[in-house]
Parts: C-alpha cells; sequence; structure tokens
C-alpha cells in the first residue's frame, strides 16, 4: 500500500499548476500511473481481472450478436482507458464489509423476534408493530449480505473476473449458436487469453464459421387443404426464400406470420407448435473442400389437431358490450341486464347509468357478428376503446358455443365523468433559455359531455423561471439574472371523429381519430418584451400505428400584442426596442420589429411524427419528424395594396409566410447502458407580403439545452454576424462586454445580451450516453459535440454576415463540446450540460485597423477563468434529454 500511496501522491503533484511540465506530459503520466494504480488493485486472490472480450476471425455473423451470448461483461472503463474508478471504489468499501457479521446479526434478530412473538401471543397491535420493524431490520440486513455495503451498491461495481470454465462456456454456446441457428453446421469456437502488463486478462474468442448452408429448396407438408390454400395465396411475404442462408432468426419470423395468418383468418385455436421446421443437409458438398456453400432442403410442416382431419375455423357469434362501473357477471343463457339497452348493427349494447352514442363506439368495434375470427380485430377493438380516454379498463371474452361460433362479451368500466387534477413543481418554461423555477398546472375535464364520448378540457397553467444571457444595462459586464412569467389558459373540445362533411370522415375510423377545438390566452412577462396572444384553433390528428402519427391543423388563428414599456426591465426593453428598429433587411424593411406590431396572424399546417424511440429501453431507433405550414394563405387572394390599406384600417399588422422544419434523430446501443444519440434538425422560413415578416415564435434559434449547449439560449448567429455592434472611428465593430475582474481584457466576451432569429437553421449533435453510477437514482453521464447556426434570407446592410452564401456556408457553421450529468428518475430526468466553443464564427472582425481572426476559440478556454474571458463555460439546464 506504500507504493500506492506514493503513486496517488505522485499524480496529484503532477497535477500542481506550478508544476515545469506540458499539459501533454502531465496528461500522459496520470494515465501510465492510473494504468499502474489499476494493476495493484486486481484481486485478493490470484484471480485475474476481466479486461475485456474480443470476437476474431467472424465473417459474416456480427461480433455484436455473439458478444450478447457472453454474460460476463467487463467492468466499466472511461473511454476505454483503464481507469475504472467503480471498481476502485468497490474493492475499497469491500475493506470494512463483513458479510458474516450481518448474517449472525440477521439470525439473532430472528431467535429474539420468535421469542418476542411467544411472549406478546394475540396481542395484534403489539405484534404487527413487532412485525413491521423486524422486516425493516431484516430486509436491510440481507440487503448488506447480498449486495454490500451502501457504497459498493450505489458507487462501486462488482469486480469480474476471468475463469476458463466460462471461457469454455461461451465459446460452446457460440458454437452451438452458429451452428444450430446461424446456418454454419460446421462451425469452430476456440478461445486464446492475453495476460495484459497490468494483471488483467483479454479473452479473444476465435470463431471459424466455416461455409455456410443455403436452403435449396422449401417444400410444403400441409394436411389440411384449406390451410394450404391460404399459405399459398400469401407465399410471398414469406421470410423464407431459396438460395438465402439458413437462419434461424426467419424460422421464427416465419412460424409467428404463419400464426398470425391463421388467427386472422379465422383459426382461433392455432398455435405455432403446430407449426416444423425439418431440414435435410446434402453431406456429398461438405466434403468438397473448393465448394463456398452447402445445400439444405428444408421443409414447412403445419399438423392437424391431434385426431382431428382439419383445424377448426370460427366465426363471432352475438357481441354484446356491457358498460358499468362494475363488470356484469353473465352467462351464454343468463345474462343480468343493466338499466338501458340498445341494438345497432347486430351489436347489443347494455348501459348502467351514463349513455354512450352507439354509432360512435359501433365505428371502433372491429369484431362483428358472422364474420371469421381474427387477432387484429380483436387487437384493434380493445386498443380503439382504450384509446377513447373514456373508459378505465376494457376486457373482451370468448366463449366458444355450438357449430364454432364465439359469444363475445366486451365489459368496460367508464372513468369518472368529472376529473380534476393538479401538477406542480420545478420546470423550464421556455426549454433551453433558463433555470428552473415553480410551476402548476390545474386541469379541469369532463367526459362524454354531450353523450358522444367527447372531452372537455379547461387547463390553467403558471410558471416563473430565471432567465440568463441578458448583459447589465448598466453596462458591467455581468451576467445578470432576470425572470419570465408565463400564465396560460386553455379550453378545448374533443371529438373521438373526423369532423368533416361527406363519406371521408369514417375512412379514419381504425386510426384513432380525434378534432380538437380549442380556445386560449396566454400572458408572456419576458425581461426583453411583454406578450399576450388569444388563439383558436381547430386540428385533425390521427396515427396510422403508434409508431406514425399525424397532425393536421385546419386553422391556427392568433390575435397578438406586444410591448416594451413598463416593467423593472424597462430599460433593457427599449434597448431591445432600439435593436429591432435598427435591423433591416435588404429592402429596407423592419421585419423583425413588424412581428412585434399587434397583429392578426392565421396559418394551417401538416405534421408527421415517426417514432420508434421507447423511453427506457436502450435499443436501436429513429425518430422522424416533418412540419410544413402556411401562414396568411387566404391572404394570397388579396393584392399587397389592399393588404396595406387592411394594415392602416385595422391597425393590425398581417402575416404572409411559409414555414418548414425537419427533426431527425438516431439511436445506436453500444452497451447495454451506453447510447450513441445522433441528431439534424433543420428548418426554413419564408416570409412574403408587403412587410416579408412573420410573427417572432416561428422564427428559428440557435443556442441552450436542446440546441448548440455552448451558446447561451437562442443567442448564436445569424451567420458570421457580430452578437451586437457599436461605431468605432466611423466602422462597424462588435461590440464587448467590459469584465472588472478581468484585468488584461485581451480578448473579451461578445455581448450576447438579445436573441438572434433567422430564417433558416442547421444544427446536427452527437452525444455519447453512459451510466455513471446509482445513488437514489441512475447518474448518467454524457460527452456531446453540436454544429450548426442560423441564417438570414435577406441580408442587412447595417449587419454583415446574417444573410446564408454559399461561399462563406462551412466557415459559418459553430462547433461546440463538453459533457453532461443527467439524473433520472425513471418517470423524469434532470439534466445538466456544460460545453464551451470549438469554433466561433462571429470572431473574426477589425481591431485597429487589423483583421483579428479567433473563430478556433477552444485554446482560449480556461480553468481558471471558467465563467470569464472570450469562451466561458456555458452550463445549460434542462427536463429529460436534449433529443
Amino acid at each position: 500500500m506504500d507504493i500506492v500511496r506514493w503513486m496517488v501522491n505522485g499524480m496529484c503533484y503532477l497535477l500542481d499548476v506550478q508544476y515545469p511540465i506540458s499539459n501533454s506530459q502531465r496528461l500522459l503520466s496520470i494515465i501510465f500511473l492510473s494504468t499502474l494504480l489499476t494493476g495493484c488493485y486486481t484481486s485478493k486472490t490470484n484471480d485475474y481481472l476481466l479486461y475485456t472480450n474480443s470476437i476474431r476471425g467472424n465473417r459474416v455473423v456480427s461480433s455484436e450478436e455473439l458478444e450478447g451470448l457472453i454474460p460476463q461483461k467487463p467492468n466499466r472503463r472511461i473511454l476505454r482507458t483503464p481507469l475504472t474508478p467503480a471498481l476502485w471504489i468497490y474493492q475499497a468499501a469491500s475493506r470494512s464489509y463483513n458479510r458474516d457479521s450481518a448474517i449472525n446479526e440477521l439470525a439473532a434478530k430472528t431467535t429474539e423476534f420468535e421469542r418476542q412473538s411467544e411472549v406478546l401471543g394475540d396481542n395484534q397491535k403489539a405484534l404487527k408493530k413487532l412485525n413491521r420493524r423486524f422486516n425493516r431490520d431484516a430486509r436491510k440486513l440481507r440487503r448488506y449480505a447480498e449486495e454490500g455495503n451502501w457504497w459498493m451498491r450505489n458507487l462501486g461495481e462488482k469486480p469480474i473476473y476471468y475463469y476458463p470454465r466460462d471461457a469454455q462456456a461461451n465459446a460452446a454456446k457460440m458454437q452451438f449458436y452458429l451452428s444450430r441457428t446461424k446456418g454454419f453446421f460446421r462451425a469452430t469456437v476456440g478461445y486464446s487469453v492475453d495476460t495484459l502488463i497490468d494483471g488483467r486478462v483479454r479473452v479473444n474468442y476465435l470463431v471459424n464459421e466455416e461455409i455456410p448452408y443455403l436452403i435449396r429448396s422449401i417444400a410444403y407438408d400441409i394436411a389440411d387443404p384449406a390451410i394450404q390454400k391460404l399459405v399459398d395465396e400469401k407465399k410471398k411475404d414469406s421470410f423464407l426464400h431459396i438460395g438465402d442462408r439458413f437462419d434461424g432468426g426467419n424460422m421464427e419470423n416465419e412460424r409467428t406470420r404463419l400464426e398470425e395468418l391463421m388467427r386472422n383468418n379465422g383459426y382461433y385455436e392455432f398455435s405455432r407448435d403446430y407449426i416444423r421446421f425439418p431440414a435435410v443437409r446434402d453431406t456429398t458438398a461438405q466434403n468438397n473442400r473448393d465448394s463456398v456453400s452447402s445445400p439444405i432442403d428444408l421443409t414447412v410442416l403445419i399438423l392437424n389437431p391431434p385426431r382431428q382431419s382439419a383445424h377448426p375455423v370460427y366465426q363471432i357469434g352475438d357481441v354484446k358490450v356491457t358498460i358499468a362501473p362494475n363488470p356484469v357477471q353473465s352467462e351464454v343463457n343468463q345474462v343480468v341486464i343493466p338499466a338501458d339497452t340498445t341494438v345497432t348493427n347486430g351489436i347489443t349494447y347494455f348501459y348502467s347509468g351514463r349513455r354512450y352514442a352507439p354509432r360512435l363506439l359501433d365505428s371502433k368495434i372491429q369484431l362483428r357478428p358472422n364474420t371469421l375470427y381474427s387477432i387484429n380485430n380483436y387487437n384493434s377493438t380493445q386498443r380503439q376503446l382504450f384509446l377513447l380516454n373514456q373508459f378505465k379498463f376494457v376486457n373482451i371474452n370468448f366463449i366458444d358455443t355450438t357449430a364454432r361460433r364465439l359469444h363475445t362479451e366486451i365489459r368496460a368500466i367508464p372513468l369518472e365523468k368529472y376529473e380534476i387534477t393538479t401538477e406542480g413543481g420545478l420546470f423550464v418554461l421556455y426549454q433551453g433559455q433558463g433555470y428552473p423555477g415553480p410551476f402548476a398546472n390545474l386541469t379541469f375535464r369532463v367526459r362524454n359531455l354531450f353523450g358522444g364520448l367527447e372531452t372537455f378540457e379547461t387547463n390553467l397553467r403558471g410558471g416563473i423561471e430565471a432567465q440568463t444571457g441578458f448583459a447589465n444595462a448598466e453596462s458591467s459586464g455581468q451576467t445578470k439574472y432576470y425572470y419570465a412569467t408565463e400564465i396560460g389558459l386553455t379550453t378545448s373540445l374533443i371529438f373521438p371523429q373526423i369532423l368533416f362533411p361527406g363519406r371521408l370522415r369514417f375512412s379514419f375510423n381504425d386510426l384513432n381519430p380525434k378534432t380538437q377545438i380549442s380556445l386560449g390566452y396566454n400572458y408572456t412577462n419576458r425581461p426583453d418584451f411583454l406578450r399576450q396572444t388569444f388563439r383558436s384553433t381547430m386540428s385533425y390528428n390521427w396515427q396510422k400505428a403508434p409508431k406514425h402519427q399525424f397532425s393536421f391543423f385546419i386553422a391556427d388563428i392568433n390575435l397578438i400584442r406586444s410591448s416594451f414599456e413598463g416593467g423593472k426591465n424597462e430599460a433593457l426593453r427599449q434597448q431591445f426596442k432600439q435593436l429591432l428598429l435598427n435591423n433591416l433587411d435588404s429592402t429596407g424593411n423592419r421585419t423583425l420589429y413588424y412581428s412585434f406590431l399587434p397583429s392578426f396572424a392565421s396559418n394551417i399546417s401538416f405534421a408527421y411524427t415517426y417514432n420508434t424511440n421507447v423511453f427506457g429501453q436502450n435499443r436501436r431507433a429513429n425518430f422522424f419528424r416533418v412540419a410544413v405550414e402556411s401562414g396568411g394563405t387566404t391572404l394570397n387572394f388579396l393584392r399587397d395594396t389592399t393588404i396595406r390599406k387592411l394594415i392602416s384600417s385595422t391597425g393590425l399588422q398581417f402575416f404572409k409566410y411559409l414555414r418548414f422544419s425537419a427533426d431527425y434523430r438516431h439511436y445506436i446501443p453500444l452497451r447495454p447502458r451506453t447510447t450513441l444519440a445522433l441528431r439534424l434538425n433543420t428548418g426554413l422560413l419564408y416570409s412574403y407580403g408587403p412587410e416579408q415578416a412573420a410573427p417572432y415564435e416561428k422564427y428559428f434559434f440557435a443556442g441552450g439545452s436542446n440546441s448548440l449547449r455552448a451558446w447561451r439560449p437562442r443567442r448564436l448567429g445569424p451567420g458570421s454576424a457580430y452578437p451586437r455592434t457599436e461605431i468605432i472611428d466611423g466602422k462597424l465593430a462588435p461590440k464587448f462586454l467590459t469584465d472588472p475582474r478581468d484585468k488584461t481584457q485581451k480578448l473579451p466576451q461578445f455581448d450576447y445580451t438579445f436573441e438572434q432569429p433567422g430564417d433558416f437553421l442547421l444544427e446536427g449533435s452527437a452525444e455519447l450516453r453512459g451510466r455513471l453510477f446509482h445513488f437514489g437514482a441512475d447518474f448518467n453521464g454524457a460527452l456531446f459535440i453540436d454544429a450548426g447556426n442560423v441564417w438570414k434570407l435577406r441580408d442587412d446592410p447595417k449587419r454583415v454576415g446574417e444573410a446564408i452564401s454559399l461561399q462563406k456556408f462551412v466557415p459559418d457553421i459553430a462547433v461546440g463540446t463538453g459533457a453532461g450529468l443527467r439524473v433520472d428518475f425513471s418517470f423524469f430526468i434532470i439534466r445538466f450540460d456544460a460545453g464551451i466553443k470549438v469554433w466561433d464564427p462571429a470572431r473574426r472582425y477589425l481591431a485597429n485597423g487589423e483583421i483579428v481572426d479567433e473563430r478556433f476559440i477552444l485554446p482560449q478556454f480556461s480553468l481558471r477563468k471558467l465563467s470569464r474571458g472570450p469562451n466561458p463555460l456555458v452550463v445549460n439546464f434542462g427536463i429529460g434529454y436534449p433529443f
């Protein structure tokens, strides 16, 4: 232990800022000593720690598939280095761990518990208290004995050792998998062991796949002629094809497909157990050393039920729907009828209490009398009824009656008609723009308002948050915190159908359709402006499947009023107003200023979302969302002169614009608790009409916790333009912040006081996510790199560099990097991200008559000046993952 202590002291000495060596030398020394330190903590016995498993020699089957067969996973390392802090904590904490003492104490407490139980006798109250105390103590002692002390359980990681018997078992398991599942019947798997310099072991699994077996022929042996005909009709959908490699996964998929095919065509009792795949290998080709494959003949065998000549086919008999607070007990020929009974399209509805429109219920029920049984219709019926948000429980039972007809009973327990829900806590009002503050949400809901399965909702919400990124108006250079307040009231009426004339609306019956009509008011009091919005919308929503969602706003009407007057932040608001007035496009219009005039904004929009990502599951997944929006569409029937007269007579601004946005995300699992997440996000806003302006909320912004995290919220761009400017010696120059703490002021920070809207957005991110430790919640770490910017479509003659241009497009891409911490409570995630700038496109300017190019700004980051200098550390707070 003396040598270990010497190494730790040496590492600390090397980290001392006074030590006269370079940073690279210091880093290499730390890594070298950490490697030696790791070797000192291998094991108290002669066992070797498992460093890594490697798969070699495989050509067709992926290493990820074979690694999944290995249960022994090496201890977690930091960025593939030999550093294993969780293991160190575990081994250090295990020195004070005494399992035998915990077992002895548990035995003593158990004996004492039994003695006291006999003494108390029939005293139930005392016995209950004694049981509760004993169970609590016993649970703690068992967990201590089985999992270790608090440090070992929450911050440590149990050492994973190499044992020859494990390697042998894993090699045999891989060989069995290759031969029985992947079509390499002659495959062999061995292993070798490398002992590293730090005493740990790398196990190399040596795979020899040999030649694959390819399907030469597929024969069908089906005893039931009706099933034979059905299989022949759907043979094109088969997962098995001549010439493909024999694959157990494809055979399992084919077994599932055939089972679903049968159960969707009346075969209620059919199961996959009737399906077999006998295969015959050609042994003549395997002895030919020049052969690149061997043939195999496959048979699809579907057996009949025992002692039957065919599989029975079932039809749906009578269908009865019971809606009552409690399920009504019924038999086939004896039903306790509730207060009200209705028959619609052959389906009998029993109500107890509230009535529901049978026509709408009928459109959700796919199980119809005198039709063949279908598992898809069963699933669709249950899903459609549940998604109505009217029932807490939906159950479907089938009773086999005579003549193979299924008596169908659908029972639903309704939710409460009136419901009030409240929610409160800490939240971020404008995701990516500030720090958390208190919020409250009150919702009043009335179900089945008019008897047609409608839902009426009234939602009152409010919140306060702290916002940063604003420089002190007195130019002190200190970043000042301001408060943003939002209060909103929204009333909605939701119908479980598409409200549209004609029969087109019926084609959405299987797609969980909804029509939502809303009316709302929103009050926003931000540091730089005040805004009030009255909004009325009508939208259609439907989903083809849970991963395919569609939204169509046929009307979105907004009456907007903004103000820069009054409040504690009037000086800041006047600065922002003056900035808007000075912002001109190439035609001389004050487009941004027009966005804050009293206005009337209307639009129609369509959005499609594809999402295979499931929260809490680490698997390969994709997310894609695309939205198109047309604002002021009906104004296209008017001339610009007419629109100007309308603006003049009403005192309201009118907008005409087109907006497009697309967001793509891809998730790649690298290890069971390690994920690589990728994102590409883009958007385009084209404003046209007399003023060539759009509502402020429709512009794009970059920077913040869900964007480029090395910049403050919504402060990046546009393009390579300076965030704020001033005139020095008759020339345009960037405006800097003065910092009284920095005496040299060689490379000051830019003034990022105000937000920077743009017409075109392009940004991408890559984030490596992994679990660190568990302490009440999962603490996860992340390393990320972000790149992107926003641009204007029209240049401002007073502000060079805003407009997008092919000549300077690449240099205009800002780059930031950093690390993050996520606290995962399973039902929500708190996120902290710290980012620094790598490339700042705005850092090229004139100073003292010379061009200063500081765009590669990463070297200007300093641990001594985390919040100062030209490249400060930017800390973002967020709820949930950034993407």
